[in-house]
């Protein structure tokens, strides 16, 4: 195992910290990460937007227009990683999402595929978490991991709640 002097590591922190400086291109598992990434951003913010035209959230709403608004951020972080390594990211216009029969019909089949596609997304984060090979692409996908993680927790609290509005009078 090669050691590095303590000059070599300032002038690599500085190369990471500083704009401007040329980092490593990413590798093509990497970049395949980034489009799986965008791709599940892409369904998250589509299933969020369709929720929310719906009207049927109750007093769910909030949670869905905090995550969409997440989901937004997460894939403008991710179209500029992309960007950076040389590829166009996908947007909207690239890709039409079809969903189950009725998922869209009451507050509770919401939920469900809300549920669904939040494990989905955390699911892709936590792996690509692992495998990502740029160690300067693991802190925002790490982060945005920690977020989806937020966001399954914000469901099943308002899916609690619901349940428990049954017995209140």
């Amino acid at each position: 195992m090669q050691t590095l002097s303590r000059g070599q590591l300032v002038v690599a922190g500085a190369a990471f910290l500083m704009p401007g400086v040329a980092k490593a291109a990413p590798s093509d598992g990497d970049l395949a990460y980034l489009r799986l990434l965008i791709g599940a951003e892409l369904l998250a913010i589509d299933f969020h937007t369709r929720a929310l035209r719906t009207r049927r959230l109750g007093s769910a709403a909030g949670t869905y227009r905090r995550s969409l608004a997440d989901e937004r951020a997460h894939y403008a972080a991710l179209a500029r990683l992309l960007t950076a390594g040389g590829q166009p990211p996908a947007t909207a216009g690239d890709v039409d999402f079809v969903y189950p029969r009725r998922s869209f019909s009451s507050p509770a089949s919401i939920a469900r595929l809300a549920w669904r596609i939040e494990t989905l997304l955390l699911g892709a984060y936590l792996g690509a978490v692992e495998e990502v090979e740029a160690p300067d692409l693991r802190l925002p996908v790490g982060q945005i991991a920690a977020s989806e993680a937020q966001h399954l927790s914000a469901l099943t609290i308002s899916a609690a709640s619901t349940a428990l509005d049954v017995f209140e009078s």
